[in-house]
């Protein structure tokens, strides 16, 4: 009995191994994909949150990185992986990138092309709206505040080679970068005009400031432009 048991067990998992090597092929264990190295899929991690390739809608909070200068683009990367801008998933995403890898990102979120999404009317009584339209245009003088348009240009999509736009951006992610802004919570390179602007701002600058940008629609040109056809104001006479 003992010999006859162990013949049928050995006949059984001999069974098995024929049966496991003659599988067909999509039974087979399958070989770990493996994606393309591309600048493209790189970049769809920043897609997650910022839309489709970086152009997000104008509802929600994440900015738009489509068609910004790319030396602005590569300035915030390097200030998230700093520390001079403060975002959890942001410096978790680039704590260890290097800036040949920053710039490549910068630059190929720079050279899109993308439509704006159309503005979100505002729910802002139209006092806040015309204080906004004035901070932005002309600033305040008695406060040495100088015009949004000043450095961000007339049509305000930005200068090259690192001012952005400002328009076709949601308005809680305008208002919460003027906060951080206040209050000494965000900085740049040197020279860091932004927080001596900042600084002079109220909260009601900000509501009325971001309530009216974010109601502008984008020009057909939303690109930046080239340079600023006069200097730029004090304190940002020495920005690059």
């Amino acid at each position: 009995m003992t010999i006859r048991f162990l013949l049928r067990a050995l006949l059984s998992t001999l069974g098995t191994l024929i049966a496991l090597t003659t599988l067909p092929a999509a039974a087979q264990p399958a070989t770990p994909m493996r994606l393309p190295d591309t600048i493209e899929q790189r970049a769809a991690a920043c897609i997650a949150c910022h839309g489709r390739e970086g152009s997000s809608s104008n509802a929600g909070y994440f900015p738009r990185l489509a068609g910004k200068p790319e030396g602005y683009l590569f300035n915030q990367l390097r200030s998230f992986r700093d520390g001079r801008r403060f975002n959890g998933h942001m410096v978790y995403m680039v704590q260890h990138l290097s800036d040949a890898y920053l710039l490549e990102l910068a630059r190929y979120f720079a050279e899109l092309d993308l439509p704006y999404a159309k503005p979100v009317p505002s729910d802002a009584s139209p006092e806040v709206l015309r204080e906004g339209e004035r901070l932005v245009r002309q600033g305040d003088p008695q406060r040495d505040l100088p015009a949004c348009a000043s450095c961000h240009g007339n049509a305000l999509t930005g200068v090259q080679p690192a001012i952005p736009g400002l328009l076709g951006l949601p308005r809680l992610y305008v208002a919460s970068q003027l906060g951080d802004w206040l209050t000494d919570s965000r900085h740049a390179l040197p020279p860091d005009c932004m927080a001596e602007i900042g600084r002079k701002l109220t909260t009601a600058d900000i509501n009325a400031v971001a309530s009216w940008l974010s109601a502008q629609p984008v020009p057909a040109d939303a690109k930046a432009v080239a340079a600023l056809p006069h200097p730029l104001p004090r304190p940002c006479s020495a920005m690059p």
